[in-house]
């Protein structure tokens, strides 16, 4: 453990190294889900829009550090990331996007039955069966990958 009184996190246990065979699921997991939510109607942009919005909401520094520059990557609009932590004050997301959006933070923050229906159902309107359960998905492993990041305090380098 850290004994200084730097910002820097405690020195935690690397949930990657320790237990690396639950990681290694994990990523089969996820590879699984992302399958699924390709071949389902939720393609690699809207994926990432999930993927970043949950990350942002968790505070997830490693996580956001990937797959920001995925999202770029994959065509999501510079405009469109700047602005994704106020997503439904701006008319620049669609219909697909605001259900997909909704639902990440339904899964993310668990609010109460009231609000998770409402979620639900909104995205019914806009998104089959199987894209509301290919865009849960996305949500779940990108959870799963935040929690791991954050309880291992894993840290991002500067890039070059």
């Amino acid at each position: 453990m850290s004994t200084d009184n730097t910002d820097r996190p405690a020195e935690r246990v690397n949930l990657v190294r320790e237990g690396n065979t639950v990681y290694r699921a994990l990523i089969k997991v996820a590879g699984e889900s992302r399958e699924y939510a390709d071949g389902n109607g939720i393609d690699r942009a809207l994926a990432e829009l999930i993927n970043v919005r949950a990350s942002q909401l968790n505070g997830c520094v490693a996580c956001l550090n990937q797959h920001l520059p995925a999202a770029r990557e994959a065509g999501v609009p510079e405009q469109k990331l700047d602005l994704l932590p106020a997503w439904r004050e701006s008319v620049l997301y669609d219909d697909r996007e605001r259900s997909v959006l909704e639902l990440a933070e339904a899964i993310t923050l668990l609010p109460g039955h009231a609000e998770r229906r409402r979620a639900y159902d909104a995205a019914a309107e806009h998104l089959s069966d199987a894209e509301i359960a290919a865009a849960e998905w996305t949500a779940i492993a990108i959870n799963a990958f935040n929690r791991v990041s954050i309880a291992s305090a894993h840290q991002v380098r500067a890039r070059d």
